[in-house]
């Protein structure tokens, strides 16, 4: 029988409940507290924390506190990428960040999925499905994107919009649900 880890990082449905996830989540909460306290003058500090927090985290990136995941090994960011404050990624499935990625303050990248049917949501079921943002991508202050959603390289996404289905590359993507408005280039 497979652990509800195991099932978590299949994408099945699992329940987060489940000791090993807990202490998991909890080393992950330990970690973010060192990081999100660290005074601003101790970069290489905060730095050292996010490798041990993260699953990778590409050269000269840097992310601003205070910051919030669940686990954070399913978090990757590529080189020269920026994360600013009060950003929340929510990472029970894997949360993928090219190179050269800008996101905004309050930026929530959100990976688990609920039952719709109420016994089971009921009984803590979820699920959750993979973000992946693509190089040189603009996420704007306040966006939201849902679990499964793929945005394609140099693509902006106007500040608060909730991103509900995948983006191609080189487009400017508002509103809610985000949709295109506009080809870059």
């Amino acid at each position: 029988m497979r652990s509800m880890k195991e099932r978590m990082l299949a994408g099945e449905a699992y329940l987060a409940d489940d000791p090993e996830l807990i202490a998991e989540h909890l080393h992950a909460l330990r970690l973010l507290e060192r990081f999100n306290s660290a005074p601003a003058d101790q970069r290489e500090a905060r730095l050292a924390v996010l490798r041990d927090l993260l699953g990778d985290l590409g050269d000269q990136t840097s992310i601003r506190p205070p910051f919030h995941c669940d686990y954070g090994y399913n978090i990757r960011i590529g080189p020269r990428s920026f994360v600013n404050f009060q950003s929340v990624f929510l990472d029970p499935a894997p949360i993928t960040l090219g190179a050269d990625v800008q996101v905004g303050p309050n930026v929530h990248l959100l990976t688990p999925t609920h039952p719709v049917e109420p016994e089971q949501r009921r009984a803590k079921w979820e699920a959750a499905q993979p973000i992946t943002i693509g190089d040189n991508v603009w996420l704007g202050g306040g966006a939201i994107v849902l679990a499964g959603v793929t945005i394609g390289e140099n693509t902006v996404i106007g500040a608060g919009a909730v991103v509900t289905r995948d983006l191609p590359a080189n487009v400017v993507a508002v509103g809610n649900p985000a949709r295109p408005i506009r080809q870059i280039g």
